[in-house]
């Protein structure tokens, strides 16, 4: 699927690289895999379900670790596909 012109470049990754996303309040968490990314964005495969999660903004966490991690919004969904936006830290 082509979701228009994109404004970075993006990085594909032959296989899903594992992340987590994180509530950014903490109670919920899920994992799913980074299809591609870039400086402002990324796409995201979900592992497990989404539904009756607050999706507004979360944390997608790239390292067991906790770092590095982005603040993320939902920009759109197809089935288990994601797509977010990186949210600028003020």
């Amino acid at each position: 699927m082509v979701y228009g012109d994109r404004k970075d470049p993006r990085v594909k990754f032959e296989k899903l690289i594992d992340a987590v996303l994180i509530g950014v309040d903490g109670t919920w968490s899920r994992a799913c895999g980074v299809a591609d990314i870039s400086a402002t964005g990324a796409r995201l495969v979900m592992k497990s379900p989404m539904a009756g999660l607050n999706f507004n903004e979360f944390f997608l966490v790239l390292t067991p670790a906790g770092r590095p991690y982005r603040r993320c919004q939902l920009v759109r969904i197809d089935g288990q596909v994601i797509g977010v936006r990186f949210i600028a830290s003020s």
